[in-house]
């Protein structure tokens, strides 16, 4: 063989490997095999411009104070990687709520945390997380009033939110829930931020509640509506009104949005089936025994949620995109709807495909343990 035929021998080779190196990562890059998706936080600062919020006994501003924690917050998770910040505002300006919900719909974000501060004419304290709902009681109502009356300062409110009235619980009570199916994700991260407030912050925990707040109802993923504090209690508000104060609220937001996603990684986690890559044999019997020895049965009962509504649907598979065998539970005045049921994980989570592929994106695994529901976190932690 001539030296010159030997040569273009060589550079087909070298070429064919290329193509199938270059492929490879296409294919790797598709699957997220190789990287994950952005998490896209949209943080929003309540108020702002010619909307100053609630006014504590020393002047001190709820705009203000919510834009200094929402800038820290976002300063903490710009640093992590594969999550992307969007503000709302990042100035002293005016935002529409219904525009404040669309940046958050146009970044298809993956959550949406809006900051703000409370206020009392007593000396009430304590954090409270909110997520959208239609409780009608009259405290509830009141608070989501007062937050909702913000609409009559935006020009066209009338046209932008078709007749909505801050001021009538019939307008509230009629929201539409886009939300619906997001409303267990939302509770799930507005208990996490609770829990870190309580225990890392030493506030009085208010609890997580729900009411018909205009600016959760406009987006299209899990969001909360976090009230730090009381501005008009001494203590509470100079702590708001400090650096040093901002700085402890916005960490512990922070570590609670740090601990959702966490907790959604595990709930959501996607295997790529590594028999499908282009692989030696070799290779191939033990990545078999590998998935062989993770294939673990817990103690507890995994299922998938895939809905979740104030509406009672019959469980056939018509209504559910095809899906069979659907678990319809009432919880309360709502129902939930499950599928699945194992003590295996990987099984579980091969039905949480299934889920997705049949349209539920916003699907997650849930756990039940002698009939309760447990964390799913704490389950694997334990095994």
């Amino acid at each position: 063989m001539n030296s010159q035929l030997f040569t273009k021998i060589k550079i087909r080779t070298n070429y064919s490997q290329i193509f199938v190196f270059f492929i490879l990562i296409l294919f790797i890059n598709h699957t997220g095999f190789a990287q994950n998706k952005e998490f896209i936080v949209v943080l929003d600062a309540g108020h702002g411009g010619k909307d100053p919020g609630k006014v504590g006994s020393n002047n001190t501003k709820e705009k203000e104070i919510a834009l200094e924690i929402v800038l820290q917050v976002g300063a903490l998770l710009e640093k992590e990687k594969n999550i992307k910040v969007v503000y709302t505002r990042k100035t002293d300006v005016f935002v529409d709520l219904w525009e404040r919900g669309r940046i958050a719909n146009k970044a298809d974000a993956n959550l949406f945390v809006s900051v703000h501060c409370n206020a009392h004419n007593s000396q009430a304290r304590g954090a409270e997380t909110w997520v959208l709902g239609t409780h009608a009681n009259s405290r509830n109502f009141e608070v989501a009033k007062a937050e909702n009356s913000v609409i009559l300062l935006e020009d066209n409110y009338k046209t932008n939110y078709k007749g909505f009235d801050p001021n009538s619980p019939e307008s509230v009570i009629g929201l539409t829930l886009m939300q619906e199916e997001y409303l267990d994700q939302s509770i799930q991260l507005a208990s996490i931020i609770q829990n870190v407030f309580t225990t890392k912050l030493n506030r009085v925990n208010r609890g997580v509640k729900q009411a018909g707040f205009v600016v959760l109802h406009q987006t299209y993923m899990p969001s909360v509506l976090i009230e730090t504090g009381f501005i008009t209690n001494t203590e509470e508000g100079a702590l708001l009104s400090s650096y040093e104060g901002q700085k402890k609220f916005s960490e512990s937001i922070y570590h609670g949005i740090l601990k959702y996603k966490e907790q959604l990684s595990l709930n959501t986690v996607v295997n790529i089936d590594l028999e499908d890559l282009p692989i030696n044999n070799k290779n191939k019997g033990k990545i078999n025994k590998q998935k062989t020895n993770n294939e673990n049965n817990f103690e507890a009962e995994f299922k998938v949620q895939i809905a979740s509504g104030s509406r009672k649907l019959e469980t056939r598979s018509y209504n559910f995109n095809g899906l069979e065998n659907v678990e319809r539970v009432q919880v309360g005045s709502s129902y939930k709807y499950y599928l699945g049921g194992t003590s295996d994980y990987n099984k579980i989570k091969e039905v949480l495909q299934l889920a997705k592929s049949k349209g539920y994106t916003s699907a997650f695994i849930v756990a039940f343990k002698n009939g309760n529901k447990v964390s799913v976190d704490d389950i694997l932690k334990k095994s």
